[in-house]
């Protein structure tokens, strides 16, 4: 059974392989990292993880039973309650339920482990696949998202207030 872990140290090779793996997936619906991401992938892993360790971010992964990594969850810029969500999950799980099952274990998580009590999400408008998770999620479209906010794409901003 995958199971929702805060990012570790120990994750990163199994992190950069899902990442590797997924790129041509994930670039079809979101912007592409670019070389560079990956050619500094160590730098900006540590970078990730100090960003961690001072409150600023949370991470975590989706790990399946062999350890290797189905999704990634994050929320960012944890501040007065309130944070950003950024997920991405592997193209082997999209459309299983996978993505909407642990963005709900997160917002619980959220609430219950970083006191948060809002979450937003930006998706861009021809990414329905996360359009949905969002929804059946329980978050509901705030207003609009600009190329800034994803990456030179359009879209729309999603909130959910957290239940305590």
């Amino acid at each position: 059974m995958p199971e929702l872990k805060r990012l570790h140290a120990d994750h990163a090779p199994a992190v950069l392989a899902f990442e590797v793996a997924n790129r041509i997936y994930f670039a079809a619906a979101i912007s592409d990292r670019g070389d560079e991401f990956f050619d500094q992938f160590a730098d900006r892993y540590n970078a990730a993880l100090a960003e961690q360790n001072a409150g600023i971010c949370a991470f975590y992964v989706l790990a399946a039973e062999d350890g290797s990594v189905l999704g990634r969850f994050n929320l960012y810029d944890l501040e007065d309650g309130i944070a950003r969500l950024g997920y991405r999950v592997a193209e082997r799980v999209a459309g299983r339920g996978v993505a909407t099952a642990t963005v709900r274990e997160l917002c619980r998580v959220a609430t219950a482990t970083h006191g948060l009590r809002t979450l937003r999400a930006a998706t861009s408008h021809d990414n329905a696949a996360s359009q949905r998770v969002l929804t059946k999620a329980g978050f509901l479209p705030v207003g609009p998202a600009t190329p800034a906010d994803l990456g030179g794409r359009s879209g729309t901003w999603y909130q959910l207030d957290l239940q305590p």
